[in-house]
């Protein structure tokens, strides 16, 4: 048998009068979604357990089967997994942003969706001005990259930028929870002021601003840790081969911890213009090579981040019949059994602009599984749903016993 799951990265949402009191994925037209639905047993899944902030790495990896609390070392050694950074032991390892300031307000924690050639030089520029034996920083997507600091100290409180647009950025710079630790946050903090001097001026700053978008003005360094020892997803569930889709280093990071492949799709790039034939053609090829693909689809939630109630329910649309239709032929063609998962890791309302911990609906189809009475995939749909709430770390367990 074939298992996929597909996770709707923040699709889960919250009514708002805009919408007609509706959630986004209840207001789409998603007649694919709603045909899988009507064919399998659905619930709710608490992602998040409620010691941990609902970042996108501590669901995903606790939807992976790997508890966060035993395995999470931060999100940056994550991405740098992805990335292939060789990480040593004593190093500290973030992720670090591009974020857009205005009058030392944090504005946008993505400096506006800047391009990958464009944050490559901009990466360049810092580590030529700011980088040294003891600070490096990495390349990785579009804002999304990574910093280390050889002998740094994870005792300190780092804030995802994400979660604080519109808020004056300076009280939200990193601060020591011990002594230890002080060194670590006050060169973190330095890094962050002198940043400004170094991409201020860039040419790639100068374009964009003459275009009218927004500017990378500052770096944002969060999510600290050490290099975490995973065991590998067969270990873990007996599958023997996996694969991961994903335009996302944080999603390839995990699977390349867990041991699988990393499958890349040109034109995926995490947004509303993602590559959605792309990808799901790609699922179907991986399917052929190996027993389990985890494909991820990340643009409801950049949507959500954006706080546009339109834009989320036309990518969930674009999804549903873009990706999922042709996906779910080729999977009806296939010719073997196969077995479906689908889900958001989080909720991402458009209304807040940042991510909740509210459990979120899942589906599972799968052949000899009775069906439930529910026939339309939203987050209040499935409260009765017959395989009620699961924990998300017990998720996969479920999915692969059924």
């Amino acid at each position: 048998m074939k298992f996929i799951v597909i996770l709707t990265d923040g699709m889960a949402d919250e009514p708002d009068d805009m919408l007609g009191d509706m959630t986004p994925v209840m207001a789409a037209k998603t007649p694919v979604m709603d045909e899988i639905c009507k064919k399998a047993a659905t619930g709710l899944v608490h992602t998040v357990p409620p010691e941990f902030h609902p970042g996108s790495e501590i669901a995903n990896m606790n939807i992976l089967g790997y508890p966060p609390a035993k395995y999470f070392q931060g999100r940056g050694v994550i991405e740098a997994a992805s990335l292939g950074i060789d990480i040593k032991s004593e190093d500290l390892v973030l992720r670090c942003n591009l974020v857009s300031l205005e009058d030392g307000i944090l504005v946008n924690h993505s400096a506006g969706h800047i391009s990958s050639p464009e944050a490559a030089e901009l990466i360049a520029a810092l580590n030529e001005k700011l980088g040294s034996e003891r600070v490096k920083f990495y390349p990785g997507t579009s804002y999304r990259h990574i910093l280390i600091i050889k002998g740094g100290d994870s005792d300190i409180m780092c804030t995802p930028p994400h979660d604080h647009p519109g808020k004056e950025a300076l009280p939200l710079f990193p601060v020591a929870n011990s002594a230890e630790a002080e060194d670590t946050a006050q060169l973190l903090c330095e890094l962050m002021k002198r940043s400004v001097d170094v991409l201020k001026d860039h040419p790639v700053n100068v374009k964009r601003r003459s275009v009218g978008k927004k500017c990378a003005d500052s770096i944002w360094p969060w999510s600290p840790g050490y290099k975490p020892d995973f065991p590998s997803f067969k270990d873990r569930f007996g599958v023997e081969s996996g694969a991961v889709i994903s335009a996302v280093d944080l999603i390839f990071g995990i699977g390349k911890l867990a041991g699988l492949e990393m499958v890349h799709v040109e034109g995926a790039t995490g947004l509303h213009d993602t590559n959605y034939e792309g990808k799901a053609a790609a699922a179907l090829d991986a399917l052929k090579r190996h027993p389990f693909v985890f494909l991820h689809i990340e643009a409801m939630d950049e949507a959500g981040h954006e706080g546009d109630f339109l834009l989320k329910k036309r990518v969930i649309e674009d999804f549903d019949r873009r990706l999922l239709k042709p996906l779910y032929e080729g999977l009806q063609k296939m010719g073997e059994d196969y077995a479906l998962l689908l889900l958001p890791d989080h909720p991402t309302p458009c209304r807040l602009r940042t991510h909740t911990r509210a459990a979120v609906p899942f589906m599972i189809m799968k052949k000899g599984l009775q069906a439930d009475s529910i026939e339309t995939f939203n987050e209040f749909s499935v409260k009765n749903g017959s395989l009620g709430e699961v924990k998300g770390e017990e998720l996969l367990d479920l999915f692969f016993k059924l």
